[in-house]
């Protein structure tokens, strides 16, 4: 496999105009405002990773056969590059993006791309679009690298051709709720399965959890939190976000990664940072049972839900077919803010980086 490649550079003919950028970037929201340019890179099976590119972001054109609208072999991450208090920009933690990656490729049957292939391929696409970084409290450049089998051919088996692309979005902040986030618990759909694809970052795992998030929607609340395939008992995952609890002790857990959860990088981070301030964690399985119980008696003091779109996002309030209860005081706990703010102060430059998280791009 090609370790590293030559990526050419086409120059945008059109590119959007400064005054129209800036008012973009003045709100951008999340996940609406793109910026001009994309990378490519393609494999093909005895031939390897070849023809890198830097060019206009522009509609894809594929044939209707192309495998991925058929046998969803694809695969995706984001990562985000954060404007630093000089005006320069960092990367977050994008070498573990990389192996997570080339993991769910793995699980796909899809090609590996090389881990520094895909950091070369993101440091490319912020020196084409850095003016796309958003200065305001909050904004983020948001990149979103990914994958699809794009052989042209019906039959099931694993794509001898691969499509990868990043593409970059401006962003602010994914909740716009001021309190805590409120959960609906699914009794009726599940994310993944044991020996399932729970681990990888694929969107078939997104495409199932839609209907249990329209659920949710409908029942009045922001999010769908999923119990496990088996039991229908254990905590698992949000839709796109693990999940921590905050006891009265001080102690933290989240549920162990099995198989069947993400293995979320902004969790691992914020466990780091947790244990270095002394916080006992567990990774352990917390039933919905004992999640009522334990926020009704007082013992649970904050939960909260955690990913790159969202970074941290406290849980005020949890409700089902037969249950109804708060988190707390509804909103941002002590240990919940304090975590946050640390990750957040790495994240943007404020803070030391002890671990080596931040890739300084310019």
């Amino acid at each position: 496999m090609t370790a590293a490649l030559s990526f050419a550079r086409e120059e945008h003919s059109a590119p959007v105009s400064v005054s129209e950028r800036t008012a973009l970037l003045a709100n951008p929201g999340f996940g609406k405002v793109f910026t001009d340019h994309m990378v490519t890179i393609r494999y093909i099976e005895g031939k390897g990773w070849h023809d890198a590119k830097v060019t206009a972001r522009a509609p894809l054109v594929l044939d209707p056969a192309t495998a991925v609208l058929h046998y969803a072999q694809e695969i995706f991450e984001g990562l985000k590059a954060y404007r630093l208090p000089d005006g320069g920009a960092a990367l977050f933690r994008a070498d573990a993006n990389a192996r997570r990656f080339r993991e769910s490729a793995k699980r796909m049957a899809m090609a590996q791309l090389p881990e520094e292939l895909f950091l070369q391929s993101c440091r490319e696409l912020v020196a084409a679009d850095r003016d796309w970084i958003p200065e305001a409290e909050g904004g983020a450049l948001y990149l979103r690298p990914f994958m699809f089998a794009s052989e042209v051919f019906l039959g099931v088996k694993p794509a001898s051709e691969y499509l990868y692309m990043v593409i970059a979005s401006s962003v602010g902040a994914y909740f716009k709720t001021p309190t805590g986030v409120s959960l609906w618990v699914s009794e009726d759909y599940t994310r993944a399965a044991p020996g399932g694809t729970g681990a990888a970052k694929c969107g078939g795992n997104y495409a199932s959890s839609l209907v249990a998030q329209q659920e949710a929607i409908g029942e009045g609340c922001d999010q769908v939190v999923f119990l496990d395939a088996v039991e229908r008992k254990w905590i698992e995952e949000l839709g796109g976000m693990n999940v921590f609890f905050v006891f009265e002790d001080g102690s933290m857990q989240t549920p162990p990664l099995s198989g069947t959860i993400l293995p979320g990088i902004t969790r691992e981070s914020l466990m780091l940072l947790a244990r270095e301030e002394g916080i006992t964690i567990r990774e352990e399985p917390y039933s919905i049972e004992q999640w009522e119980a334990d926020a009704t008696s007082g013992r649970l003091r904050e939960a909260f839900a955690c990913g790159t779109a969202a970074v941290v996002t406290p849980i005020g309030r949890v409700r089902g077919r037969t249950r109804d209860f708060r988190i707390g005081n509804g909103g941002i706990g002590v240990a919940t803010d304090r975590l946050k703010s640390r990750l957040v102060d790495i994240q943007r430059g404020l803070a030391p980086d002890p671990h080596g998280w931040m890739e300084r791009l310019f």
